[in-house]
């Protein structure tokens, strides 16, 4: 399969500091006696499930601060035709094609803080830091075996997630999400070549600056919540001007923006404990980078993506401040990564 971010990553993971007891109380194991013939009040919180951390769903209480380390592998293998020369980004490759067997392993630490402005109103922050590993087989008849690492900050991502309704009993709730990426990794063009334009290190961040809006419906039905977000990747354009080699100057790339859409379910086992069930899909579309070699300036697009995992996540909460989350993605697409393991153990502090 080949390798893809999204990425970020899109990773996998709930956060149910409540969804258990929410479902449990709309069961009706949990609720207050209320008079007879009175109806509760609606919920006016969104179901604390968090079915893709990177696109919003569940809100933070007002002057709550939750921290979030992070720890992520990911593994994919691919042995096909693939390009030889510029990685834009995991999927997005400019250069000749040529046949090589590739195995990548990305390894990421991240911290993560969220703060509740309002009861409707999020914000956040995510600083990762990446190492990377590509062992390639760039002739097998010889055996000729190369490898490469790069390591370093990645992509700092900064985000508001707000929440939109106060619904009734038995409606979904709506979150708005606006996420934007930063240049703060280094790039494909940042990275040390050789004279032949050969990369000697892995970049550890896109190289463009990038902003997402999205939106995420939840609806809760015990002892279950149901999750949908739909988003729009946009990718902003660099004139890049860099030289790659003797004889080569790429001059400009637009990366192609994505369709991002996920679903699914989370299900309170008990209290404590829960599990999600899921799906996502990113529809990425082409590439176009201007090059001039050897005097000659050319276009040149890539192929689009289509990248799809199935989600498994599942949770236990230790207390009303800290619960640990372990997840797991499969690549079902050619462009998806083979696996994807992702643990996190936030922690919640009231701050005012």
């Amino acid at each position: 399969m080949r390798l893809v971010k999204t990425g970020i990553t899109l990773a996998f993971s709930i956060v149910p500091f409540s969804l258990s007891s929410l479902a449990m109380a709309q069961s009706g194991t949990g609720d207050p006696v209320q008079p007879v013939g009175q109806r509760p009040p609606p919920s006016e919180e969104a179901p604390e499930v968090r079915g893709i951390p990177d696109i919003g769903g569940v809100l933070t209480p007002k002057g709550r601060l939750v921290i979030e380390p992070e720890f992520q592998y990911s593994h994919a293998s691919v042995n096909r035709l693939t390009f030889r020369g510029i990685e834009i980004l995991e999927t997005l490759q400019v250069g000749l094609l040529a046949a090589e067997d590739i195995d990548r392993d990305t390894l990421t630490g991240s911290l993560t803080g969220r703060l509740g402005v309002t009861n409707r109103l999020e914000l956040e922050l995510k600083v990762p830091y990446l190492y990377r590993d590509d062992t390639r087989v760039l002739d097998a008849n010889n055996d000729i075996t190369r490898s490469d690492t790069g390591q370093g900050i990645g992509d700092i991502e900064a985000a508001l997630h707000y929440q939109l309704n106060n619904p009734r009993e038995g409606s979904p709730f709506f979150v708005g999400n606006l996420r934007y990426k930063s240049t703060t990794g280094e790039g494909p063009f940042d990275i040390d070549r050789n004279a032949e334009g050969t990369p000697e290190e892995l970049a550890t961040g896109s190289g463009f600056h990038s902003i997402e809006p999205s939106l995420t419906m939840l609806l809760p039905s015990a002892p279950a919540v149901y999750f949908m977000n739909l988003g729009y990747l946009y990718n902003f354009d660099d004139d890049v001007n860099e030289a790659i080699g003797d004889d080569t100057v790429v001059n400009s790339v637009d990366p192609g923006d994505s369709v991002r859409i996920s679903f699914g379910m989370s299900y309170s086992i008990n209290p404590k404990s829960s599990f999600t069930l899921g799906y996502k899909n990113d529809f990425i579309g082409e590439t176009e980078t201007t090059i001039t070699q050897d005097g000659l300036t050319t276009t040149q697009n890539t192929q689009s993506l289509n990248v799809g995992s199935m989600l498994l996540g599942w949770a236990y909460q230790f207390d009303d401040d800290s619960v640990i989350n372990a997840n797991l993605e499969f690549g079902i697409t050619e462009d998806a990564p083979d696996t994807t393991l992702t643990l996190r153990a936030p922690i919640g502090l009231n701050v005012f």
